[in-house]
């Protein structure tokens, strides 16, 4: 069975901002960076034509791989809940800190640590998954084990 991918409405819509870039804009620009190499004559020593074939090739990957995660991912919404779950907001505090630290439970596409964005895959979100309020658990660091408390779940 296929892993289900999770998204916000938030990146579907950015995913549909992209998807539509690389379709018309990004692929405009590559059939022109192809004809000029054309132009250049012998294409097997010609640096300007691989290069414009491979990032063709990576413009059409990631075309596909968006339309894949556009028909194949699951929608959530930012929500309340009285577990973990993708769509909340955990609020953690660190064994032997005075600070919580917000985290917003993401599907894996949307991690973005500096957003303090975490996957339901990433070793604190699985381990955070699915556990409430004042729950504590712990996560095997390269530094050794590190015990979250959860705080609260928004």
């Amino acid at each position: 069975m296929d892993e289900i991918h999770y998204i916000t409405e938030e990146k579907k819509q950015a995913l549909i901002v992209e998807l539509n870039n690389l379709k018309t804009v990004k692929r405009k620009e590559i059939l022109e960076s192809l004809e000029a190499a054309k132009a250049l004559g012998d294409l097997s020593e010609n640096a300007e034509y691989h290069q414009a074939r491979e990032d063709q090739g990576k413009t059409e990957d990631r075309i596909n791989q968006i339309e894949y995660m556009l028909q194949s991912a699951v929608v959530v919404k930012k929500h309340h809940s009285n577990k973990v779950e993708i769509g909340t907001t955990v609020i953690v505090k660190k064994e032997h800190s005075k600070d919580t630290v917000s985290y917003s439970i993401v599907g894996s596409e949307e991690a973005d640590m500096t957003k303090n964005k975490i996957s339901n895959k990433s070793p604190l979100g699985e381990a955070l998954f699915g556990k409430t309020k004042n729950d504590v658990v712990s996560i095997s660091t390269p530094k050794g084990l590190v015990k979250y408390t959860i705080v609260d779940i928004q």
